[in-house]
């Protein structure tokens, strides 16, 4: 009898009303996580690619190695195709690294956070024309000291928005200081 009580129960009883409202609620509730969810990898997805996508471009035009395969380098030298891993590696990093700053809403808050990391892009787009194509040493290491510097900032001013966004630069800044290690040695072979 009970069971025929419910199923008669008018759609104008207030108990019947709070059930469909709350089961909307919750279905609004699970569209805008979704939708959010979409956002936040659509963001996650362009941050990464972008960096990612200019170092390919810079070893696909300039990573040749003319100047660099030629020279007698020394056995803990690495080969052209690491010094392409590596800086694909720390570029995907620094993607993901500035990705946590933005979601945070870093870059709003630290305005010098966004000014070092494309500061960092620039001088890591520098550096592979400069050592690997053209041969210019000096210059070189003049740029990976400063990619070690705007790393630096960029490890403090990101650790202070998200503190795994400022670790994850580390290894970033370990690279960056190889390469100033590796130019130093090719400025006196």
């Amino acid at each position: 009898m009970e069971s025929q009580n419910l199923k008669h129960r008018s759609r104008d009883d207030p108990r019947f009303a709070t059930t469909t409202s709350n089961e909307k609620n919750r279905a609004n509730r699970r569209e805008q996580r979704m939708a959010m969810a979409k956002r936040g990898l659509r963001s996650l997805v362009i941050a990464v690619s972008f960096p990612l996508s200019l170092t390919l471009l810079n070893i696909y035009l300039f990573g040749s190695g003319r100047g660099y395969a030629s020279l007698a380098k020394p056995f803990w030298f690495p080969p052209l195709w690491l010094l392409h891993t590596g800086c694909l590696a720390s570029s995907f990093v620094m993607g993901l690294s500035a990705w946590f700053v933005w979601v945070e809403g870093g870059f709003h808050v630290k305005p010098t956070a966004l000014s070092l990391y494309l500061g960092y892009l620039g001088l890591s787009m520098a550096w592979h024309p400069t050592v690997l194509w053209m041969g210019a040493s000096w210059a070189g290491l003049l740029v990976s000291l400063a990619m070690v510097g705007t790393l630096v900032g960029c490890s403090r001013d990101f650790g202070k928005v998200n503190p795994i966004a400022g670790n994850s630069v580390m290894p970033c800044l370990a690279w960056a200081a190889f390469l100033a290690t590796v130019n130093l040695k090719l400025v006196f072979l």
